[in-house]
């Protein structure tokens, strides 16, 4: 069963901010309009609108302050992408064409502040003070882990605190906001708009646990990119902190990244081979299993609806995902 399938029922108000997506991002400008266009045609899986709209559902459910919500809080995310594209140097992302690879680092960059531009310039509509700053704090956070992940690329002295707060920052944030500000649309008690930000803060750092075990494990195919791809553009994740125990897989590691700038996929294949022998895999998973139990645990307080049964299955269907 594939993520999407696990919020069908959502189609509908999921094809409404697809379409206010691609109206907000419509520009003057011809290269703008175009490289804005692209990016939002790559598709994703729109798990953040997703969240957005799942957790307004428990209170007063207005249409119009919840579109507003998850447009804003998905244009951040694809203007974070398009400016990871440039930090990584990376020509595909999903197996398409990157904004940087066919425009350049400028016009990347540049698409990224105006995807961001459009996202502050949007949620303006939702005359929400404390939605204001949840959104300003968030983005914030998620800028600092972005410096963070630059200045720890081949710094294989991190420590597993330094990867946790890294992933807090670049994806856990931006979901645990997204399920707080479709909360805070529909009104409900902060008490429970306090859980689902919670469960939003597990659950993304679970997925990103999971993002980067697969970055091991899927196919190229599946990933649209060769195994070990992070590794090689020098991001240090959770399993590569374990596999680091093994003496004999960091040895290889280090000789591997003795002159980081000669490291190619094929060279990176014994290495992940190396890499999956280890017991880093499982251990990996382990800590994903943590985060994704206390986020189920936040929603045992919550009222019993549809909404809630498929926040559970999103969180069971993220726990078992091997692709």
């Amino acid at each position: 069963m594939k993520l999407t399938k696990t919020y069908g029922h959502l189609k509908k108000e999921l094809d409404i901010i697809e379409h206010a997506l691609a109206d907000t991002i419509q520009a003057d400008h011809d290269i703008l309009r175009e490289t804005s266009t692209q990016l939002l045609q790559a598709g994703g899986k729109r798990i953040r609108p997703v969240f957005v709209l799942l957790c307004g559902q428990f209170g007063e459910y207005h249409t119009e302050r919840i579109k507003t919500v998850a447009v804003s809080l998905e244009l951040i995310h694809m203007a974070s992408l398009v400016h990871d594209d440039v930090i990584d140097n990376a020509s595909l992302r999903r197996g398409n064409p990157t904004i940087k690879s066919l425009y350049g680092n400028r016009t990347a960059m540049y698409t990224g502040d105006f995807i961001l531009a459009k996202a502050l310039e949007n949620i303006t509509k939702l005359e929400t003070p404390a939605a204001h700053r949840i959104l300003s704090r968030t983005m914030v956070q998620v800028a600092k882990g972005e410096i963070e992940q630059i200045n720890d690329k081949y710094n294989f002295e991190q420590t597993l605190r330094d990867y946790l707060r890294r992933i807090k920052r670049k994806t856990a944030l931006l979901i645990a906001a997204s399920c707080k500000l479709g909360a805070i649309a529909s009104g409900i008690p902060d008490r429970q708009a306090d859980r689902l930000f919670r469960y939003g803060y597990y659950i993304g750092m679970s997925y990103q646990i999971i993002d980067d075990i697969l970055d091991f494990t899927a196919s190229e195919q599946e990933l649209g990119k060769s195994a070990g791809n992070d590794l090689m553009q020098g991001n240090v994740t959770l399993p590569v902190l374990f596999a680091m125990k093994d003496p004999s897989f960091e040895k290889k590691l280090r000789e591997t990244f003795s002159n980081p700038s000669q490291v190619t996929a094929a060279s990176m294949d014994p290495l992940v081979k190396s890499l999956k022998q280890t017991h880093a895999m499982n251990a990996s998973y382990r800590v994903s299993d943590h985060y994704l139990q206390k986020a189920l645990m936040q929603l045992e307080y919550l009222p019993h609806d549809k909404a809630k049964h498929t926040l559970q299955r999103i969180a069971k269907y993220i726990g078992k995902r091997r692709s």
